[in-house]
């Protein structure tokens, strides 16, 4: 008998603690190397493209969090070619380490968010590319018609093509105040349409948003485990300098999280995720240059450090509570597939 969601049980039908390399969570280390074999690191680029949230289509001033680049701070030049990008990339980091093998990232702005042809061509370039094993583009929910969704369906027969969709949070008053500029139905509808064509989902939340209560982000991961989606980026608020959420932040409208309250929150939110999903980002450090809050989240190492340290201290893994709430709803009876 195979049993749900990868967990072992013990005599006493409680789970033990996953090991994902070492790590008490579904580490994206982890389930590249069961994949491929190896280490593989990401090159992100830039395909020149916009946003309906900043060209006058929803709105022009983005969402309130949102820096100039587009969350694309850390992707390369976009005056180069798709093939410039990647190799200028992998010409820095297999200078440091034997690297191999590589997920093409197309971050900046709304990658789908272009015409049909134009997206073709890059995306075909950069899954033509020798070193590139794997497609990751982010994009938004309402970003995807049916001819984008076919070109990456048929990519996606090639080598593996994954959908990165900006949710951030599921509750309509945040929504509202982050400008996100569509509603909960869109990403029901776009996970949907996605799964539908073999395209893994990867989604990013936003945890310490204005307004939200440890309660509220907890809600948003219990969402997520009932939606088909196969990886999640966990993402710390940052406040960064140009942005809207800048000037309120100044204003004093809403404080970030100290270090500890974050890591605590976090472990929570780790806690309440099945252990199906990996985690493609545990907390992110944000441009140096552009950071104004929480200062502590520049020192990323620091911050993962002291998250291993407490999760062993705390006995935690992922799925932890996730477990038990599924032992719960089953009336305390351990769960198989048969």
């Amino acid at each position: 008998m195979e049993q749900t969601d990868a967990y072992p049980y013990n005599s006493f039908t409680e789970p033990f603690p996953m090991k994902w390399n070492d790590k008490p969570y579904h580490s994206l280390d982890y389930m590249l190397r069961e994949r491929f074999g190896e280490k593989v690191y990401k090159v992100t680029l830039n395909g020149g493209m916009s946003c309906p949230n900043r060209d006058g289509t929803i709105g022009r001033r983005g969402c309130i969090f949102c820096s100039e680049g587009g969350s694309g701070d850390f992707a390369a030049d976009a005056s180069l070619s798709i093939t410039e990008q990647i190799n200028s990339q992998i010409a820095i980091l297999s200078g440091k380490r034997p690297i191999r093998k590589y997920i093409a990232y197309f971050q900046a702005y709304t990658n789908t968010y272009a015409p049909l042809e134009y997206l073709r061509k890059i995306f075909t370039e950069a899954i033509n590319h020798p070193s590139v094993v794997a497609l990751s583009i982010g994009t938004r929910p309402d970003c995807l018609g049916t001819e984008v969704l076919a070109l990456l369906e048929f990519l996606n027969k090639q080598k593996p093509v994954w959908v990165e969709l900006g949710l951030q949070t599921i509750h309509e008053r945040t929504t509202q105040y982050i400008r996100r500029g569509y509603p909960l139905s869109c990403f029901e509808q776009a996970v949907r349409e996605l799964r539908k064509r073999g395209l893994e989902v990867i989604v990013h939340t936003i945890l310490g948003l204005p307004g939200e209560t440890p309660a509220d982000i907890l809600g948003t991961m219990d969402y997520l485990n009932g939606m088909d989606i196969q990886g999640i980026k966990l993402q710390l608020l940052h406040v960064l300098s140009g942005t809207d959420l800048a000037l309120d932040y100044e204003k004093g409208l809403f404080r970030v999280y100290e270090r500890e309250e974050y890591l605590d929150l976090l472990i929570d939110c780790l806690e309440h995720l099945s252990p199906s999903i990996v985690i493609h980002r545990i907390t992110g450090d944000g441009p140096r240059d552009l950071l104004i809050a929480p200062l502590w989240a520049s020192r990323k190492r620091e911050v993962l450090n002291l998250l291993h340290h407490r999760m062993k201290e705390r006995q935690s893994f992922q799925g932890k509570q996730y477990w038990h709430a599924k032992k719960e709803a089953s009336n305390g009876s351990t769960i198989y597939n048969v």
